[in-house]
């Protein structure tokens, strides 16, 4: 376990019960089905050695499923639209007829390629800073980014919507319930692009293909797949963080003669919007991560059988959505939301006395203790999937044997109850994952399961930046070229080298489970560096060498102290169980310290940057 999990844990308070938590009471002293550890109690309640075995199993688990995918990211298919078998992958559904329209040729101040949270929040930070010219350049046909994308039956956020909704003091807004769904959210990206003016210049159904620097003009150029020359003083790449879908590498899926669709491209089109047409139709998923827990259960009521392809479960704890209290929306004074924001960062202070026992800890009871609490927590998990599902293999299938949080954790209440439908079968692979599928559907251990539809909820590519898109730097140098001997920026915004380019959600960055708090930092330290080029008659703004190395081994020393990564069961939180250098992913120091390291920065920046 990583110590940083500590300082995340003391933000929250103890655990509630489900009812306790259900009455309607200012959200932040609501923690149901939440993971609470303090390593400043030995929670333990049985021998140690009990919590060594459950360890033991967990390594087990682990190791079997290496076992089978040793191949870690290569195991799926990224680039789909480089396979005209499976460019079917990527195609927009929601787009009826696509837009036609000439190049275009022209220059703005700020551009941002990508539409969702990320590029909104930079923009509408810059309007307020009085920048004018920002266009937004977005693959689908609307700002939202994952939640245009992801429209499937059920889709909400997993955290709670008064700290995951941004701009909501700005909106004079207050979500009407605890958690939001996915066409809220949706339609808040499109209110915050009304709001700011974003559409104005915004450029939709095209795709970034290229940004090269001009060092002769000091700007970026912009190339699309629609053959536009687009100029930029500033660019932000803002693709996100989970955008571009992927499929596993299962030999004959581009044999199979039925339909099938992957979750983000969800083909309402064949299921009905009430999913009706599913009536008469045996339905297959393959993945039961995030998005699969969502859509499986409302797949089983409409489906005539599912059949569910799980390789690893997932974690499924308490969801317990509740409308937001009146009276306490009514209380709320302006600035709620950020106060909220920074108060979440900070996490719970410590007495004198608690960071003096906290000190004196010894580094390995520390990591007991949060490991055995962690157990417990999955204990705790398993115990809930014995309560619900009546068939005992069927349960035991279930129950996730890894660390909390070591994969993506779920909050669901209607996703277990649907495995005691008598339409619905868990397939249960055991690590392998289904490795073929015929004409007809997926195959496993010899029997062939006859599909009429198959949806792959297969996930997404992590944290990659630029997707589609060729950087080139000063003297043309490609940025994934320059992260072969290992990722070099400050704070996964800049790379020397790279003038003008901020990136946004990439590594190196904080990354948080409430991925909104880390986009608005960045945000708004984006913004201030723009307005700081703007306000000094500045051209240009670029990382200085020590600067960005000061970053690399700051980003160094607070990773690989422990072999979580290692430990965990594979997934895309350790890129799939690869080694990985020790600089190539994200700053595992706290929030709050990240926060305070941009602030420090912002304070100083001729010391750490260049200008011209």
């Amino acid at each position: 376990m990583s110590d940083t999990n500590a300082a995340t844990a003391r933000a929250s308070a103890p655990e509630q019960s489900a009812s306790e938590a259900s009455a309607p009471k200012a959200p932040e002293h609501r923690v149901a089905g939440r993971l609470v550890i303090d390593p400043l109690k030995d929670t333990a309640t049985k021998p140690q050695a009990y919590y060594d075995s459950i360890k033991k199993k967990f390594a087990e688990e682990r190791d079997l499923r290496l076992g089978f995918r040793p191949e870690g990211k290569s195991q799926y298919i990224t680039n789909l639209d480089d396979d005209p078998n499976l460019a079917k992958y990527e195609i927009d559904p929601f787009v009826e007829t696509p837009i036609e329209r000439a190049p275009i040729v022209d220059t703005v101040e700020c551009l941002c390629i990508g539409g969702g949270f990320s590029a909104l929040l930079a923009a509408a930070r810059l309007r307020e800073r009085g920048v004018k010219s920002i266009r937004i350049i977005e693959r689908g046909a609307d700002v939202g980014g994952t939640w245009y994308w992801n429209r499937y039956p059920g889709i909400a956020c997993d955290t709670p919507s008064y700290d995951y909704i941004p701009l909501l003091d700005e909106m004079g807004k207050v979500p009407p319930s605890y958690y939001a769904k996915g066409p809220e959210i949706y339609a808040h990206c499109q209110e915050i692009a009304r709001r700011y003016d974003l559409y104005d210049l915004a450029v939709f159904q095209t795709t970034v293909t290229s940004t090269i620097w001009d060092e002769k003009a000091k700007l970026w150029r912009i190339g699309t797949d629609r053959g536009d020359k687009i100029s930029a003083r500033f660019v932000i790449v803002a693709n996100g963080t989970l955008s571009q879908p992927k499929l596993s590498r299962i030999d004959g899926m581009e044999s199979f003669k039925g339909h099938s669709f992957h979750t983000s491209r969800f083909d309402y089109n064949y299921t009905g919007q009430d999913l009706s047409k599913l009536g008469d139709k045996v339905v297959g998923i393959i993945g039961t991560g995030a998005s699969a827990v969502q859509i499986i259960p409302r797949v089983a009521a409409a489906a005539k059988e599912l059949y569910v392809f799980q390789r690893t479960p997932s974690a499924i704890d308490i969801r317990d959505d509740i409308p937001t209290d009146p009276e306490w929306a009514a209380s709320l004074k302006p600035g709620w939301q950020r106060e909220r924001r920074m108060k979440h960062m900070q996490g719970r202070i410590l007495t004198e006395e608690e960071k003096i026992e906290l000190a004196n800890l010894p580094r390995e009871e520390k990591i007991r203790r949060q490991e055995n609490q962690n157990i417990e927590h999955m204990m705790r998990i398993h115990r809930r999937v014995d309560e619900i599902v009546k068939d005992k293999a069927t349960a035991d299938a279930l129950k996730p044997w890894y660390m909390h949080r070591c994969k993506r954790p779920t909050y669901d209440d209607v996703y277990l109850p649907a495995f005691n439908r008598p339409n619905v079968h868990l397939v249960h692979t055991d690590g392998k994952g289904i490795t073929r599928i015929s004409e007809k559907g997926p195959m496993f251990e010899g029997r062939e399961y006859p599909l009429d539809l198959l949806i792959y909820a297969t996930g997404f590519v992590v944290q990659k930046t630029g997707i589609y898109n060729e950087i080139r730097g000063e003297g043309g140098l490609e940025l994934n070229d320059k992260y072969k001997e290992g990722m070099r920026t400050v704070f996964g915004v800049h790379s020397q080298g790279y003038p003008n380019l901020f990136i946004m959600g990439g590594y190196q960055a904080s990354f948080q489970f409430n991925l909104t708090f880390m986009l608005q930092t960045q945000a708004e330290y984006i913004a201030d560096c723009i307005k700081f080029v703007r306000d000094n008659g500045h051209t240009t703004i670029d990382a200085k060498p020590d600067t960005e190395q000061w970053w690399v081994d700051e980003v160094i020393k607070n990773r690989g102290r422990t072999n979580r990564n290692k430990e965990c069961t594979p997934g895309y939180y350790n890129f799939e169980g690869e080694d990985q250098r020790r600089q190539d992913g994200n700053y595992n120091g706290t929030f709050l310290q990240y926060y305070t390291h941009m602030t420090d920065v912002k304070s100083a920046m001729a010391q750490h940057y260049t200008f011209t």
